[in-house]
């Protein structure tokens, strides 16, 4: 844990994505802990203590958005958000924005780009 690059949330409820990017982000160096659905990573947030989120939009209980809201309202403690979405209108967009999203990918995401977002949102830039 001393050597991590950062701490990460991971938040999806589609096990699948969950364990994809844990698994990546755990590869590159990342300490990750992942939550099922919004509602899970604001009751873990204050525990795990993250530099980074990531963040699901479509999921049960609390969705992306209402959970992105939550932390900037003072839940998230100063982590970084990134949001994960198979939906990518303007719209979408500015609706991140002004909900104060630090990054933003599109499903299907290539996971160097996730570990790229992720290194710069945690202020270790690239690797190598």
């Amino acid at each position: 844990m001393g050597d991590a690059l950062g701490r990460v949330l991971v938040v999806d409820d589609d096990e699948v994505i969950r364990q994809l990017i844990a698994v990546n982000l755990q590869l590159e160096g990342f300490e990750v802990h992942t939550a099922v659905d919004g509602q899970d990573c604001l009751d873990r947030v204050g525990d795990v203590g993250p530099d980074v989120i990531t963040l699901d939009v479509m999921m049960p209980r609390l969705d992306g958005w209402v959970t992105a809201l939550r932390l900037r309202e003072g839940h998230g403690r100063g982590a970084k958000v990134v949001l994960i979405t198979a939906r990518a209108q303007e719209d979408d967009l500015r609706r991140g924005r002004e909900i104060g999203v630090d990054a933003y990918l599109t499903k299907p995401f290539d996971p160097a780009e996730l570990i790229r977002v992720v290194r710069d949102l945690a202020g270790v830039g690239s690797a190598g």
